[in-house]
């Protein structure tokens, strides 16, 4: 029961925050696209207003007019939409998500003793740690580079690839993918709490009390703001790449990691430049060529078929069939502590699913095909120590099994 309440939370949670990022980069990408197709306004009176930039739209059946004030406008009205509960609401059902899976779990997806040997406490000490440093180390950076953005530009690249290096190098390829997002994340969200709202709340208090506008406010928050619709898409990659061990599980994976995210903001970067009026394609093209050369990278590599049958002269007779009773033995050996009627490392089984006989085994084959062999997800974590090999001889069992049933 308890494992069915646990995949309820990580259902609601997952659903709550697909539902509020949606929200989030929806507006973060809106408010960009809205910054470079403003055109400065032809009516006399918006412009005695302090109007310095408006757009027409019609959408849904009516007609919008949005317009930007250069400075503080004549009247500011007692009430004010603030957008920062859309990137609240995303951290924080991201967080909880994070410690639901990964953190109350951390032997199962945060470590691999093939990568390192580490044992919970701090395994999540160090997740924890990637979290606060890559903020703390951001943060300092904008402060001590706030004039010279392209070498800030460069640094923070190079922190991101290093936060990739040594994730990939301390936590299981799915979890490290997932931290490494996580952690640009929070520093969009802390962008946003530490100083964009921060500083809008004291531009709305300068001006309702007559007092000049410290434009340093601005500055600062268009900076973060801009570094904010950069990660964007990086992050969503990380988000969703749990789903695709054939990334993660790469051998130089935090280079997969890194090639990726490029791709994503030479993306981001040619929509900017478009909505400026500037079609630069080579962005998207450069951005396709990456994602190319890391799919022709990362492509899976034949398994080797196991060893040819031979006569009593010694003549090969082709390639031995996998039985059954060879694959319930790695079963037996590597899965049935989460998939029996009687588990030893959960206390009821695993999605319900058992595989104890080989009637289960068969019914499950494509199910155990793309788990074990496909995506190499199962078993979690690697665990119980399944090996390339038999990894191999289920897929090869699984791929035969239309023209030879054991």
């Amino acid at each position: 029961m308890e494992a069915y309440l646990l995949d309820w939370a990580n259902l609601l949670l997952r659903w709550l925050h697909v539902i509020v990022a949606i929200a989030w980069i929806g507006s973060s990408f809106y408010f960009v696209w809205l910054d470079n197709h403003l055109t400065a306004p032809l009516d006399p009176q918006l412009k005695d207003k302090g109007v310095g930039g408006e757009l027409w739209a019609v959408h849904g059946g009516g007609f919008y007019n949005p317009q930007k004030y250069l400075g503080a406008p004549p009247r500011l009205p007692e009430q004010l939409h603030w957008f920062y509960w859309e990137s609240y609401s995303t951290w924080l059902s991201g967080f909880s998500l994070f410690l639901l899976v990964y953190i109350f779990n951390a032997r199962s997806y945060l470590i691999d003793p093939a990568v390192a040997q580490l044992s919970p406490a701090l395994a999540i000490t160090a997740a924890f740690a990637f979290l606060i440093v890559g903020w703390l180390v951001y943060d300092a950076l904008c402060r001590l580079l706030a004039k010279k953005e392209q070498l800030l530009s460069i640094l923070i690249v190079a922190l991101v690839v290093l936060a990739a290096w040594s994730a990939c190098h301390l936590f299981s390829g799915r979890a490290a993918f997932l931290i490494v997002g996580a952690m640009m994340a929070s520093i969009m969200s802390a962008n946003v709490f530490f100083w964009i709202i921060p500083g809008q709340r004291k531009v709305v208090a300068a001006m309702r009390a007559g007092d000049p506008v410290d434009p340093v406010h601005g500055q600062r928050g268009k900076q973060r703001s801009v570094h904010n619709t950069y990660f964007t898409l990086p992050v969503l990659f990380a988000m969703l790449s749990n789903h695709y061990s054939m990334t993660y599980s790469a051998q130089h994976n935090w280079l997969v990691l890194v090639v990726i995210m490029l791709a994503g903001v030479l993306v981001r970067q040619y929509f900017i430049l478009r909505h400026k009026g500037k079609n630069q394609l080579a962005y998207p093209l450069i951005a396709i060529a990456l994602l190319a050369a890391i799919a022709a990278w990362i492509a899976p590599r034949p398994v080797s078929a196991p060893a040819a049958a031979t006569t009593e002269n010694g003549a090969a007779t082709g390639t031995a069939p996998v039985t059954l009773a060879q694959v319930q033995g790695v079963i037996q050996a590597r899965c049935v502590q989460c998939h029996s009627s009687q588990p030893t490392m959960m206390d009821s089984p695993a999605k319900g699913l058992l595989l104890e006989t080989p009637e289960q085994i068969q019914a499950k084959a494509q199910l155990i095909y793309q788990q074990v062999v496909q995506q190499k997800l199962m078993p979690l974590g690697n665990l119980t120590q399944i090996t390339e090999q038999e990894r191999a001889l289920i897929a090869h069992w699984a791929e035969q099994r239309p023209a030879t049933q054991p």
